[in-house]
């Protein structure tokens, strides 16, 4: 329980060191953390997750290429928009905790919809591993564990492993991509995803090509399934 004398100190350091919102620039208000609250309410939300079958745009990127279940984006992703602004912070500022809280967010939602029970494990889609050196955290990670939270499903950051960087990957035809698949990941510990329901989680969802190469991989080393969700859509 915090003080009146703790709420002094708080006061005091916000008043010399004061901390902008990562989506708008904007300055906190007393009880903001990371994301204003007018973010929050006004953020573009896509809903994907209340959309089913051929009703949903996204799962249709994935159609003929690879037996998805469901595929879930939490925003909409814009130039110069705060979506941007947030997936900035969080790939090239430091900020982890912005895919974190984005995570329990969207979680809590997925969770209100009873998606809990369509998922035993999250993987995050990898970085190749000299990327992760230089960054020193993997974005998409950060997310899955949000949404671990939220969901109370376990995640697991190490099973697959990206062994190239997949960078050209949309530049491919279909079946070059899926030549290529071996080539860009593997699975570490099949055992653990073995005849389990997989919710695969990236940053940013474009064509799909990456996300794509990972269900491949997840279904050839025996995955009962496999859905995707990231952070935003383009």
């Amino acid at each position: 329980m915090f003080t009146p004398l703790h709420n002094l100190v708080a006061d005091f350091i916000s008043l010399l060191f004061p901390e902008d919102c990562l989506a708008c620039h904007e300055l906190l208000a007393r009880g903001e953390t990371i994301i204003c609250t007018q973010c929050r309410v006004s953020l573009p939300y896509t809903n994907s997750h209340l959309l089913t079958g051929s009703k949903s745009e996204l799962l249709n990127r994935f159609y003929n290429k690879v037996p998805v279940k469901h595929a879930f984006a939490f925003l909409t992703f814009t130039r110069s928009g705060r979506v941007q602004q947030l997936l900035h912070a969080l790939k090239y500022k430091g900020h982890e905790e912005v895919g974190e809280i984005l995570g329990n967010w969207y979680g809590a939602e997925l969770k209100e919809h009873y998606y809990q029970e369509q998922f035993d494990l999250i993987i995050p889609v990898p970085l190749h591993r000299l990327k992760l050196r230089k960054r020193g955290y993997n974005q998409s990670d950060s997310f899955a564990k949000g949404l671990s939270q939220a969901l109370n499903i376990p995640w697991q950051p190490n099973v697959l492993e990206r062994l190239a960087d997949s960078s050209t990957q949309t530049k491919k035809t279909r079946l070059e991509r899926w030549q290529n698949v071996g080539q860009l990941f593997t699975v570490h510990q099949p055992n653990v995803i073995f005849d389990k329901r997989i919710l695969l989680v990236d940053d940013v969802m474009t064509t799909g090509a990456t996300l794509e190469a990972c269900a491949l991989v997840l279904l050839e080393a025996g995955a009962a399934g496999v859905s995707v969700a990231a952070i935003a859509a383009a």
